[in-house]
């Protein structure tokens, strides 16, 4: 075994980078930084990033913007590489003009911050990232393949983080069809993460703070942006697009056989897809941000079924061929699951050292029956390794 594939990578982890910090200061509307006085008479920063957060937003601090305070963190749970993301909400309060200027800067940004830091090996540094697109109503076609190129040419870049919104009408858009190419013909991951959650409305109004939208809202919106790239045919129209969903991909592996059930019966997209809608699971991936063994194991079982469902007019064989040993799919599955942290969110409440969020999904892989220790050795850095081509 190689010592790369017992590596621990991070590849959910974010930064509000000094230069997107400074502009969020600078702000009265929301999403902005403000400085007020705690009920302990102290100075300090909150972050509000939509219009309707519980709370006044949250605290934010160092550790949010500062190279040294995330390699702390790193160093304090064994995590030797991650490859980091910009934090929502990204560029999609900007005119076109202003996005794209500041989305160059941002990605110049990043790329230093990872060439810049520390190594562990001559040809694998300890840092990495997902660069920015200046997705935003009346962006051009040329402002985005461009950012799309200059991306590719940043050696410390290995993606793109997505929100779900693309031009204002979603990630099935057709005019985003070139940057589809785009990305597919450099190469590049697309990170794809929720910012806006489900109406509001639909939380009621007792006040539980930030539980309902981050729980259930994030992923709900990352299921509905995914399946609405499927049924837009992206994934047959791309074939070598490599999407990596937030959140273990949200309720879509629970409710893929019943995707697939609704376009059998819908003659509007009956015909529209090469394969069954529950084959593109296998052309997906996922991180491993669930926090628990049963439902890592269900996505991973999802995933490794997709082979079944690889043409169109299959459903009556894949089911029939479901006798299969479920072990083998869900060992197949783990192939496209990736260990993150999310940080720099969900801190502590206590004074414990290790950050809980760290420690149970970590603890979440260690358990998952199946999984040979290869395999979970994968999903701790291997599969990351090999998805951005790390130290080659």
């Amino acid at each position: 075994m190689s010592p790369a594939s017992r590596l621990l990578v991070d590849i959910h982890t974010h930064v509000y980078l000094p230069r997107y910090a400074a502009f969020l200061r600078s702000r009265a509307a929301v999403p902005r930084i403000f400085t007020r006085t705690s009920p302990e008479g102290r100075q300090e920063e909150r972050l509000l990033i939509l219009d309707d957060e519980p709370s006044s937003g949250r605290p934010i601090g160092a550790q949010y913007w500062d190279r040294d305070e995330k390699l702390k963190f790193m160093d304090l749970h064994g995590i030797d590489v991650s490859v980091v993301s910009s934090a929502n909400p990204w560029l999609d309060f900007l005119p076109a003009p202003t996005a794209h200027k500041l989305a160059g800067e941002l990605n110049d940004d990043l790329e230093t911050y990872c060439s810049t830091g520390p190594a562990l090996t001559p040809s694998l540094k300890r840092l990495y990232g997902f660069g920015l697109l200046p997705l935003v109503p009346e962006a051009s076609t040329e402002s985005l393949v461009s950012t799309v190129e200059q991306i590719a040419t940043l050696p410390h870049l290995k993606g793109v983080i997505m929100g779900t919104r693309g031009l204002g009408k979603g990630l099935d858009d057709d005019a985003l069809e070139p940057v589809w190419a785009a990305i597919e013909k450099a190469g590049l991951v697309v990170f794809l993460h929720p910012h806006y959650g489900v109406d509001k409305h639909a939380w009621g109004e007792k006040e539980n703070g930030h539980v309902l939208p981050l729980a259930l809202g994030f992923p709900f919106e990352t299921t509905i942006a995914t399946t609405r790239l499927i049924l837009s045919g992206v994934f047959d129209r791309y074939p070598n697009l490599r999407l990596l969903l937030a959140h273990s991909g949200g309720a879509l592996p629970q409710l893929s056989s019943r995707l697939a059930s609704c376009i059998d019966h819908d003659p509007l997209v009956a015909s529209r897809l090469a394969h069954d809608a529950r084959y593109y699971l296998g052309k997906l991936y996922f991180d491993a941000v669930a926090y628990g063994s049963e439902e890592l194991g269900f996505v991973s079982d999802a995933i490794g079924r997709a082979d079944l469902y690889a043409r169109a007019g299959t459903s009556a064989a894949a089911s029939g061929a479901k006798g299969a040993d479920g072990g083998e799919k869900r060992r197949v599955g783990s192939g496209r699951m990736l260990f993150g942290t999310d940080h720099p969110f969900f801190p502590p409440l206590g004074a414990q050292e290790k950050w809980k969020s760290v420690v149970e999904n970590l603890e979440a892989i260690d358990g998952v029956w199946g999984w040979t220790e290869a395999e979970k050795d994968a999903v701790r850095g291997g599969n990351a390794i090999s998805l951005f081509s790390l130290g080659s």
